[in-house]
């Protein structure tokens, strides 16, 4: 950040020279301008040395005020300014009242200017969502409502759910989200385009099997898609449908509920037990010697203990243990010595 150390460093020169200044003002010498330059020079030398932890403590604040900034919902703003516009009109009306009084003076009004302020300030942002309305009519609370999010829609399975009648409340389409689909399937990159284009296609069908709603709303100041979207949930009280796992954490952090198709499949799928028996083909080595691993059709890992011979072969498989990990479940298993015979 240049214009951080140039700050720091223009600022040490010039607090330098005012010392300079200020010394041969007290000790008039004839070397005086000889001291002040000494001291515009060590100034200078000091900032520069403490510009870069100026500099990283700088970048901190700013990360940190973008974040907040990101976060900040308009209807709070909306009611942040109209309680600091009560407090104003109320503070004039009591230094009116109370100005003829003889202890009343410039003080006081600051004392219940001030004082006003963080009360209807505070007040109306506890209660952001009736004063806000006064800035943000147009869009409405909807706490039943789903907001799809593009990579949900291109995924293809919400068509499936919305046919069983799982999906409750109102299908919601925000405006940037169908704007991000219509700029993929105009995109050179095939691979884009195709992605897009069956964005567009799950949502003509989804349209025939519920009733979609297109949100027509759009904030310029937000960078990315995903900040659009966790703000217009925040403002209409919806969830967020998505298999995007950072959207899905950053989102819970602003207080946002997230449906994940993703998770609620794995949450779905068939619990294997100890005593069941499997087939699988060992495709790989373990860590253990003679230890095979092979995959299940959803991707779940299998590890067979002395497998490794088998290795290619579809083998019966005994389970041993069940284990739920961080990156997904695995399965320990032995071979089954009645089916499989060396």
């Amino acid at each position: 950040m240049l214009p951080v150390r140039l700050f720091v460093t223009l600022l040490g020169l010039l607090l330098g020279a005012v010392a300079g200044r200020a010394l041969a003002a007290a000790q008039p010498t004839e070397l005086g301008w000889v001291n002040t330059l000494s001291l515009m020079l060590a100034g200078t030398l000091i900032a520069l040395l403490i510009a870069p932890r100026i500099e990283s403590a700088a970048q901190v604040l700013l990360t940190r005020y973008g974040r907040w900034y990101a976060g900040l919902s308009p209807r709070t703003v909306a009611a942040a300014t109209f309680g600091l516009i009560v407090a104003l009109l109320l503070s004039v009306l009591i230094s009116t009242l109370f100005r003829s009084l003889p202890l009343y003076n410039w003080v006081w009004n600051v004392i219940i200017t001030l004082s006003l302020g963080a009360f209807f300030v505070s007040f109306a942002v506890r209660n952001a969502e009736a004063f806000g309305l006064l800035a943000f009519p147009q869009v409405r609370r909807r706490p039943g409502s789903k907001l799809l999010d593009s990579n949900v829609i291109i995924d293809g399975r919400i068509l499936e759910l919305a046919r069983t009648g799982f999906l409750d409340g109102d299908i919601v389409v925000p405006g940037f989200i169908l704007r991000e689909l219509q700029t993929l399937s105009d995109s050179h990159d095939a691979q884009k385009r195709t992605r897009g284009k069956r964005g567009l296609a799950v949502l003509e069908e989804l349209r025939e099997v519920r009733p979609l709603r297109v949100e027509d709303w759009d904030d310029p100041a937000l960078p990315t898609t995903d900040d659009k979207l966790i703000r217009l949930a925040r403002e209409t009280g919806a969830r967020i449908i998505t298999n995007d796992g950072n959207l899905g954490k950053i989102a819970r952090l602003h207080g946002v509920q997230i449906l994940s198709i993703h998770e609620a499949a794995v949450a779905l799928k068939p619990q294997v037990q100890a005593g069941d028996h499997l087939t699988v083909t060992i495709s790989k080595g373990g860590q253990q010697k003679d230890q095979g691993v092979g995959y299940l059709e959803d991707g779940t890992m299998v590890v067979v203990e002395e497998g490794l011979k088998f290795r290619g072969k579809p083998t019966r498989v005994l389970v041993v243990n069940n284990v739920q990990t961080n990156v997904g479940r695995m399965i320990f298993a032995k071979l089954d010595r009645e089916e499989n015979q060396p």
